[in-house]
């Protein structure tokens, strides 16, 4: 499962880091760090975490789609 945060959206609440501490660790007082990558066993709270954050600046399953996938979508 693939995690994507919007940095310049963060304003570092750190909600996310109290929901998925697995995931997500405050560095300092505003700097977020967090895996790129998560196990499919922590889904359910890192979809709490993301729904938690009040600036909506965590995507889950956030894939890179190349052309060709997406030509084929059409």
């Amino acid at each position: 499962m693939r995690i994507a945060v919007d940095l310049n959206r963060c304003e570092g609440y750190a909600q996310c880091a109290f929901l998925a501490p697995e995931i997500f660790a405050m560095h300092g007082e505003e700097a977020l760090l967090y895996a790129p990558e998560a196990d499919e066993a922590q889904r359910a709270k890192l979809v709490r975490a993301a729904a938690a954050c009040p600036v909506q600046a965590i995507l889950v399953d956030a894939v890179d789609l190349s052309a060709e996938a997406v030509s084929s979508a059409r």
